[in-house]
């Protein structure tokens, strides 16, 4: 009888389980093979060329430039829209006029399409007639070219990112405020606590899980949000706003190099890996779970 149930539930996972190594383990595994062997060129099949791929990507000055611009990315999206998120939720977890409203304000953003977002945000950045560009001129500001400059054009985009980030990860805020025991609340207004004392002490430990989970979402966001790249900048000036992805996407689809791409693909995933598994077992020691 119990051989019989664990069949059972075997094939009733099968379908699920055929998805996932389909379409998530295999490409892995197949990646990093194609990593390790040149890409193939019309007759000319692909031979073995070993750690010649990581090789090049070593010496290869744009791949560090993206890797520097991703890390400026994620150090400035990550804490930004996860602080803006939790400011957001408990906001709108308060009994305010409105609060229906700005919430739907605050989630907008997250539904619409990032091409959708991008191209909004190009008419706020156009040079002259842009939103931004009628807000400095009447502030007697000169005028300036948001993306076509290096020094700007990296910010530009991050800005980009926080505002389509922050409401996501304010929805799960707002979900664990809200399953939070209200006599908690009740309690330390009797002993007179103020509510930074009350957050501090009492709301911001039982917020770590959902911090966690939401930490993890922020860095691999960090890393695979290029879709209003193609829209704005293209990874210009002069590479000065190129992410990760976006070369690798450049590499593979643009100069058709897929051993290149396989490579820096296989880097990626480690380092994405690397960084969720010591979130789970370094910063998930330091979680109170209820």
């Amino acid at each position: 009888m119990r051989n019989r149930t664990a069949v059972h539930a075997w094939l009733m996972l099968l379908p699920a389980l055929v998805l996932l190594v389909g379409f998530t383990h295999w490409p892995a595994v197949s990646t990093l093979i194609d990593s390790f062997y040149s890409t193939p060129r019309g007759a000319r099949p692909a031979v073995w060329v070993g750690l010649e791929n990581y090789q090049v990507m070593v010496s290869d000055p744009v791949f560090w430039k993206a890797v520097r611009n991703n890390l400026i990315f994620a150090s400035a999206t990550i804490p930004a829209s996860i602080g803006l998120a939790l400011v957001m939720a408990l906001w709108v977890n308060e009994r305010i006029a409105g609060r229906a409203f700005l919430r739907m304000a605050y989630f907008t953003p997250t539904v619409l399409p990032m091409i959708a977002v991008a191209n909004i945000w190009l008419f706020f950045y156009t040079p002259q007639y842009g939103l931004l560009e009628q807000i400095t001129g009447a502030l007697g500001l000169p005028s300036h070219n948001w993306l076509g400059s290096p020094s700007t054009a990296l910010g530009a985009v991050t800005l980009v990112a926080i505002w389509k980030e922050a409401g996501f990860f304010m929805i799960f805020y707002l979900a664990a405020l809200q399953s939070l025991n209200p006599s908690l609340r009740e309690a330390a207004a009797i002993e007179g606590a103020s509510r930074w004392y009350f957050f501090r002490r009492v709301q911001w430990p039982l917020l770590m899980p959902t911090t966690l989970f939401v930490l993890v979402n922020a860095f691999i966001n960090a890393f695979r949000m290029v879709d209003h790249l193609f829209v704005l900048t293209r990874g210009g000036p002069d590479n000065a706003s190129i992410l990760l992805l976006y070369h690798l996407y450049e590499v593979g689809f643009s100069f058709w190099d897929t051993a290149y791409a396989s490579a820096i693909t296989v880097v990626l995933v480690a380092v994405l890996a690397g960084i969720a598994l010591f979130q789970f077992f370094v910063l998930d020691k330091r979680v109170h779970y209820k």
